[in-house]
Formats: C-alpha cells, structure tokens, sequence
C-alpha cells in the first residue's frame, strides 16, 4: 500500500490503521503517515482541524496520530 501510494506521487497516508508503525519500515519511505485515533466520519469531522494540521506538518518519513475522542452523546464509537 505505501510503495503503491508513493508511486502514485503521494506525500501522505491518512489512516486508521493503528498497527501500520510496528508493520511498516516509516524510517525509509518518502510517504508520511498520519493515523486517526477512530475511523467514525462523525467524531472525524469534529477534528478536521488537528487533522488537516497534522497532515500539512508531515515531512518525509514522519509518523504522527490525530487523538479523535469519542463522543458518548452521539453513539459513535
């Protein structure tokens, strides 16, 4: 998916995969990633500020998560 993605001219992969830091290489890709805490549109949109933040801080190689707190008002978790 990385190979593919930095391939494609992608400089970034936005992401819910939690695991991807301990199943990937980071140290020698171009892409940087950026994981999303939850993968709720709903609690997504709250923080699409600190999302778009994290994701225009990304450099080369650079691992970053976006904490998306859950909501126990809406349900979604």
């Amino acid at each position: 998916m990385l190979t593919a993605a930095e391939a494609a001219g992608f400089d970034a992969l936005l992401t819910t995969d939690h695991n991807i830091r301990y199943q990937q290489n980071l140290s020698k890709r171009v892409i940087a990633v950026v994981v999303l805490s939850k993968g709720s549109w709903p609690l997504i949109r709250k923080k699409l500020s600190e999302t778009a933040a994290a994701v225009d801080a990304a450099t080369a190689s650079s691992y970053a998560e976006v904490e998306i707190p859950v909501d126990p008002d809406s349900g979604s978790y």
